[in-house]
């Protein structure tokens, strides 16, 4: 007798008969896909290069994936709302420029508040861009364009072209080494020697996961990016939602900014150019959906790790051209991508036929 006569589903067979970790894993295919592109990321570039998983070389990863994290942060609660923001490496530059200008001339005495002051310019361009799109209409793609060219703007402005060299102490030892050691029984004391920046940020994605997962606003998030008019209709505000999310776009370009300006000692209006490149292609590899309601800090987290593995193991691989690497670069991150979007209609497949 089929499983028709019998009032069963038709694929019910099929389910009994696929593994219990197949199903599992195409449940989780957001995670589980990106996990195994960064797996096999690693287990590459330590067979081809000679020094990838050496301590120096996991430092400098570190240090550059470090600013694109922070702002990695803010952008995921923009896609998880469905929407984009393009000004994220302008507001960085700006605020850098902001808060070491301050610092460098103690602009009216205000030194010290320097880089307060520039965190909180970053909140208020962002404030800006999503009082636009929210109560006037603009769509954020054209808002946030136009904003990349107002904060790029104003930055060379200030400067008047030229870079800031006197940085404030506080944004270099962001981007030290800590001296920190670990004690292991008959190997003595061990450097761990992680710089600052690290630390950093994973404490900004801790929190934006804390604030997604265990909070009112995370839920009202992703209920805004899955359905708008869902989420309207259940009463929540979801121009207030996006207002805020744009807000911490801003603030968190911001920090990402001053991060860049402790790295490289200066302030420049012509750095960060790659910065919403960098930060939009970590997170949409890590799996968070650019349609919205899907994902999360996790995801990006992943994405983070395989995008600064890629870049720096291209940079290691002594036989690649220097002038072919960034096309190559584009090349893997599409493969990347084309699997992590089959892994997660995998995905909805087999939760839609369980």
């Amino acid at each position: 007798m089929s499983s028709q006569a019998v009032g069963l589903p038709g694929n019910a067979s099929d389910r009994r008969g696929t593994s219990p970790i197949i199903r599992w894993g195409a449940r989780n295919a957001r995670i589980v896909a990106p996990l195994m592109t960064l797996i096999v990321e690693i287990i590459f570039f330590t067979i081809a290069t000679d020094n990838f998983l050496s301590a120096t070389n996991l430092r400098n990863v570190i240090s550059q994936v470090g600013p694109v994290a922070v702002a990695a942060t803010g952008i995921t609660f923009v896609l998880l709302c469905a929407e984009i923001d393009l000004s994220i490496a302008s507001i960085s530059v700006l605020c850098g420029i902001v808060s070491t200008y301050i610092f460098s001339f103690q602009w009216h005495g205000l030194g010290q508040w320097g880089i307060l002051i520039g965190a909180l310019v970053g909140a208020g361009v962002g404030l800006i861009n999503g009082f636009f799109i929210c109560y006037v209409g603009i769509p954020s793609f054209m808002m946030t364009l136009a904003m990349l060219t107002i904060a790029k703007g104003m930055g060379t402005f200030i400067t008047q072209g030229k870079p800031i060299f006197d940085a404030p102490p506080f944004m270099e030892t962001l981007a030290s080494v800590s001296t920190r050691h670990i004690h292991l029984w008959g190997l003595g004391d061990i450097p761990v020697g992680i710089p600052v920046i690290g630390y950093v940020a994973v404490g900004f994605l801790i929190l934006g996961e804390i604030i997604l997962t265990a909070t009112k606003f995370g839920r009202y998030v992703y209920m805004t990016g899955g359905n708008r008019e869902a989420a309207e209709m259940s009463g929540i505000d979801t121009r207030r939602v996006l207002l805020n999310v744009m807000m911490i776009s801003g603030f968190t370009a911001g920090v990402a900014g001053m991060l860049f300006v402790g790295r490289l000692k200066s302030a420049n209006p012509q750095s960060g150019a790659n910065l919403l490149i960098d930060t939009i292609a970590a997170v949409v590899l890590g799996g968070t959906s650019l349609f919205g309601g899907e994902g999360g800090m996790k995801n990006t987290a992943l994405g983070l790790l395989i995008f600064a593995f890629l870049s720096n193991g291209l940079n290691l691989m002594p036989n690649v051209s220097i002038y072919f690497k960034e096309a190559l670069q584009g090349i893997i991150l599409v493969a990347a991508l084309v699997l992590n979007v089959i892994a997660l209609r995998l995905e909805k497949v087999q939760i839609q036929t369980e």
